[in-house]
């Protein structure tokens, strides 16, 4: 999309009461309270969710106990250079250091493009997610920021979240829930403002990707 001579690209889907959620959290669930419709002055709402929905990046103290909130993280984590790199595995496998052999990381936030969970509405657990190696490696190499087009960069099943753990100990952020599937490969400006929630886990985002010339 272009608008004001920026070319930019929203890699949120959209929020609605069809969207996916992990099984067994909260639904997104919208409440209009007060509608002009049946004779309200104004249009009123409310919204009770899961804040791990859509397009959302972890909270430290989601996956570990000694973590901070989301409103304490630094903002830049979001904010700054990015980069968009296809990798095609098999489904339900990480994406291993190798896999990464003959690409050159030139921004200090990846994003994973993976097509692996296609469709926000319908939740599927076999989605591609990250290798701890793999974050382990990256973060050597200045990234501070990964992101994936799934619902977590752990396969469904990790209860010991082996890539998140790996994301603590390197002070990284995380990413989740992006929709990648119209986009280049290729470097970007990436915008994903967490909500400023106190003590939340997570909070969801609008992340965007701004075309760099």
């Amino acid at each position: 999309m272009i608008e004001n001579n920026i070319e930019y690209y929203d890699i949120s889907p959209e929020l609605s009461e069809s969207i996916a959620v992990w099984p067994g959290d909260v639904e997104f669930k919208h409440l209009v309270t007060i509608d002009f419709k049946t004779g309200g002055n104004i249009l009123l709402s409310s919204i009770n969710t899961s804040t791990h929905l859509g397009a959302h990046t972890d909270a430290p103290n989601h996956y570990n106990p000694n973590g901070e909130g989301i409103d304490k993280r630094d903002l830049t984590f979001y904010l700054g250079d990015c980069q968009v790199i296809t990798i095609k595995k098999a489904r339900s496998s990480r994406i291993l250091l190798e896999d990464l052999t003959g690409v050159k990381v030139e921004a200090k936030r990846i994003l994973f493009k993976t097509l692996s969970y296609p469709n926000p509405s319908s939740w599927s657990s076999d989605f591609v997610s990250l290798s701890p190696e793999l974050i382990h490696s990256i973060a050597k190499r200045g990234v501070i920021l990964v992101g994936i087009d799934t619902p977590s960069i752990d396969p469904c099943d990790d209860r010991s979240l082996l890539s998140h753990q790996a994301v603590y100990e390197n002070n990284m952020a995380i990413l989740e829930g992006i929709v990648l599937n119209n986009v280049p490969d290729g470097c970007y400006s990436l915008i994903s403002l967490p909500l400023k929630i106190k003590n939340a886990d997570a909070s969801p985002v609008r992340a965007i990707l701004i075309k760099k010339c």
